[in-house]
């Protein structure tokens, strides 16, 4: 039989909510899974924030995901309120977006991020990829790297689009049809060596070139004020 989210999602709802009752703040659906872009084996990255988080919360959490089906599929992040909105702004810019809702909301977070936390977010998501990409050119030529890193820059170019448009689009195969040349081949890229992991290996070089190029293009344009 395969894989049902929903039905997986409700259950999990339910002991969350039979666990932690009125503290319980949101719940939410991260990754591909959130997107509707997941395969048979994609981890079920799941979203809770609490009115607070400690240690017995923490333990009693992973209690409950022990009682659950497909358990070694479950991974994602819990974390009180304060702490979340205290957090790192560039960081919530894409947890905000790149969350699916599925219990309470966590739009009090929208007037935490400013213009300027997008910005930062591109500019730490390029850096990233410029110097792992380097990396990984001159001393691992790693194709796993590789790809992984085609993984992140996609989140890359959503926040680009993002700060030019101010739409934020979640598919990649919305996505690919409003980009510009560059972010579109990237993504396409991605795509590509999602379906087709050998190509990875076979294309190191000009994939590896592409993508070096396109994030110090990237670190260029958001350079910091």
């Amino acid at each position: 039989m395969s894989f049902d989210i929903d039905i997986w999602m409700k259950e999990y709802l339910e002991k969350v909510k039979s666990l932690f009752t009125s503290r319980l703040v949101f719940v939410g659906l991260q990754g591909s899974r959130g997107r509707g872009e997941a395969t048979e084996s994609s981890d079920i990255d799941a979203v809770v924030i609490l009115d607070r988080v400690d240690v017995q919360d923490l333990k009693a959490y992973s209690a409950v995901l022990d009682t659950l089906p497909n358990r070694e599929m479950a991974c994602g992040f819990i974390s009180g309120r304060q702490e979340l909105v205290n957090w790192e702004k560039s960081d919530l810019f894409q947890f905000y977006y790149d969350t699916t809702p599925i219990y309470g909301n966590i739009d009090f977070l929208l007037k935490t991020i400013k213009k300027e936390d997008i910005h930062r977010a591109i500019r730490i998501g390029a850096c990233n990829i410029y110097h792992m990409c380097g990396h990984n050119m001159v001393h691992e030529k790693d194709a796993e790297m590789l790809k992984a890193l085609y993984k992140t820059a996609a989140f890359t170019v959503q926040a680009v689009h993002y700060d030019q448009t101010g739409t934020y689009i979640k598919l990649k195969k919305e996505l690919i049809s409003v980009l510009g040349p560059l972010e579109r081949e990237i993504l396409q890229t991605g795509i590509m060596i999602r379906t087709q992991p050998s190509v990875v290996q076979s294309k190191f070089e000009p994939l590896s070139e592409l993508l070096f190029n396109w994030a110090a293009e990237v670190i260029i344009e958001y350079k910091a004020d």
